[in-house]
């Protein structure tokens, strides 16, 4: 797995390399075709990426693929455009750690969600996941679709946040309950010592507190 360094020095490397090759793009045209994901203009990329650029373009100001600027921009034809182009790495992930289905679900782009999980995306990494960030949006769709695919129900990021923890300190009720109903463990603590209970009386979520409450006297019978 890349080390921090790498993954700050290596999205470098890609749009050096993509603008010295031969027959490539200029550094104009960098621009242009991160303009144009904006645009949500598929038919610039494709003219810019027969020119040389590459579907796995980087951007330089947050290190974000042109797929996940794409997501973020809910620039679907574009990302439908890229998801199809050979050699597209659909995994790839920015600085922070972010990738494109960990976007797609905190956005509850259920299409996009479903077009990765249908090319076999990663859905379980160290640290942050998909579901993490499905959680604390509260969808259940997306939650549902991660969670048949197999994701990780009770997965840490560094700090040692669940993603019931996450659904819990964003107030989504309903996504607590079907993490609990789907065997989520509510006695994991984070860094901090914190359960999903402790986020809840932390941000006065009384129905949640009530719901994690219910749960553990039903879990110790």
């Amino acid at each position: 797995m890349p080390t921090p360094l790498l993954r700050t020095v290596l999205p470098l490397i890609t749009i050096l390399l993509s603008l010295l090759l031969p027959g490539s793009a200029t550094a104009g045209s960098y621009d242009d075709y991160f303009k144009a994901v904006r645009l949500d203009d598929p038919a610039t990329i494709k003219e810019l990426m027969q020119r040389g650029l590459s579907p796995n373009m980087v951007e330089a100001d947050r290190n974000e693929t042109a797929m996940i600027v794409a997501l973020r921009e809910d620039s679907m034809k574009v990302f439908n455009l890229l998801l199809d182009t050979p050699g597209i790495d659909i995994n790839a992930q920015a600085a922070n750690g972010d990738d494109a289905l960990m976007i797609a679900s905190y956005k509850g782009n259920v299409v996009a969600v479903k077009a990765l999980l249908a090319k076999d995306v990663e859905v379980n990494r160290p640290g942050w996941t998909p579901l993490h960030y499905a959680a604390a949006s509260g969808n259940m769709e997306i939650v549902d679709l991660l969670l048949d695919a197999s994701a990780y129900i009770d997965a840490e990021s560094p700090n040692g946040t669940t993603p019931l923890m996450m659904a819990t300190r964003n107030g989504k009720d309903k996504t607590v309950e079907l993490l609990l109903k789907e065997g989520a463990d509510a006695s994991l603590k984070n860094a901090l010592g914190m359960t999903a209970a402790d986020f809840a009386e932390k941000f006065e979520f009384k129905g949640i507190a009530a719901i994690l409450l219910k749960h553990q006297q039903a879990f110790q019978k």
